[in-house]
């Protein structure tokens, strides 16, 4: 009869030893693999920390909600429609910084807001900025809702862009910019996030004026 040699005490047996290296390689095979998936995801942007960071320090008061970003998160392939039915992207306005302002006629806060961010459109609309509103009113005859909600209201500048699909919201919430209604995104003339707002604000006053100053002057 041959003697059996017992385990060292406190080593692993040969089956958990396999278990710990197969758990531990495969813990590297995943890193590696998130690792070259992130190198090989191309951002649309480059990182704008310094315009970011000067948006947030205009953004005081009325506008302290406002939280500067330039993560490199671009929305020039945004698509949406406008009042006469015809595709657009946020590229249709390459060269304008924007206020880009998603609202719906549902939403109280949102209606509670667009007379300001009227009032901010008839002061600087122009060559180099653009405050653009896209309604999020979904299902038959959203967006006849909508527009009899500007018309009702004679809005001079907010002009009816919609997105009956929802699906630009859907990607602002899948990547965490914005969770309701209303937000605003603060674009560059290339279509680059530089600043996002969750909820209203009072555009039309001091503190918002600067914002939008500070953003044409980084566009030009």
């Amino acid at each position: 009869m041959t003697d059996t040699q017992a385990p060292r005490p406190g080593a692993p047996s040969r089956v958990r030893l396999w278990v710990i290296l197969g758990v531990a390689g495969l813990a590297l095979a995943i890193a590696a693999w998130v690792g070259l998936g992130n190198a090989g995801q191309a951002k649309e942007c480059p990182v704008q920390r310094e315009a970011a960071e000067a948006i947030d320090l205009a953004a005081v008061g009325e506008l302290a909600a406002l939280n500067g970003t330039g993560e490199g998160r671009g929305y020039a392939t945004m698509a949406f429609k406008d009042a006469g039915g015809a595709d657009m992207t946020i590229a249709d306005f390459k060269g304008k910084a924007l206020l880009v302002n998603f609202w719906a006629s549902w939403c109280v806060p949102c209606r509670e807001e667009m007379p300001a961010l009227d009032a901010l459109a008839t002061k600087y609309n122009s060559d180099a900025f653009m405050v653009l509103p896209i309604n999020l009113d979904i299902g038959e005859g959203g967006q006849e809702k909508a527009q009899a909600f500007l018309d009702e209201n004679s809005f001079a500048n907010l002009p009816l862009y919609a997105d009956n699909t929802f699906a630009a919201f859907e990607r602002l919430k899948q990547q965490a910019v914005a969770v309701g209604l209303p937000a605003t995104l603060v674009l560059d003339e290339n279509g680059c996030e530089l600043a996002v707002l969750q909820g209203p604000a009072h555009w039309d006053t001091p503190d918002g004026e600067a914002v939008v100053e500070q953003m044409i002057a980084l566009a030009s």
